[in-house]
């Protein structure tokens, strides 16, 4: 049984990688920003008595499962909005600014400014290039190689075979290579 302490310490380890993860998913920040509470509640109030190692493995379906959840509510939103639109003359379309937060850096040591400038222009495409993917390749990808979950934990919190995780992961890294290679840029 994990304590208050452990669930608090927890949520605030992903709260940043769940809020990027959310971002990719939505492009919006507000809507971003409510996932990743969501999902926060859901675990701390239906899962918080559980043990904390069974915490990553739950809050990543319950992120991946809001995130539908918008979609849906997204869908049907739209539907509606379109069959009313037809009533009204007035058409106020909102933009869709997406935004990103700066990675995370942990330099072990001094970096010159141009160095700090090229890896922030990196990841700056990197991020595009992820946006990009197929919606089941970004979740594979980002839950393998940004959560460090292991195959089986993916495919768990996926709800799908080892196998898709792992082709998922591979279309994903061949696609991310392929584009920043395009780009001119070697990893």
């Amino acid at each position: 049984m994990a304590s208050p302490q452990q669930l608090s310490s927890f949520l605030e380890s992903v709260e940043r990688r769940a809020f990027k993860q959310a971002i990719f998913a939505v492009h919006d920040e507000e809507a971003a920003l409510d996932i990743v509470q969501d999902a926060m509640l859901k675990l701390a109030e239906k899962y918080g008595d559980r043990p904390d190692e069974e915490f990553p493995m739950l809050f990543q379906r319950i992120l991946q499962n809001t995130i539908r959840d918008y979609y849906r509510r997204s869908k049907v939103r739209s539907m509606w909005t379109t069959l009313l639109s037809a009533f009204s003359s007035d058409d106020d379309e909102d933009s869709d600014p997406l935004e990103t937060l700066a990675a995370d850096e942990d330099d072990n040591g001094l970096r010159t400014p141009e160095a700090t400038l090229l890896q922030s222009q990196t990841l700056e495409v990197i991020e595009e290039e992820i946006k990009k993917l197929p919606a089941r390749q970004r979740e594979a990808f980002l839950m393998r190689y940004w959560e460090d979950m292991d195959v089986a934990e993916t495919a768990a919190a996926m709800g799908c075979s080892e196998g898709s995780v792992k082709t998922h992961c591979s279309r994903a890294t061949h696609a991310l290579a392929a584009a920043l290679s395009a780009r001119g840029i070697k990893l």
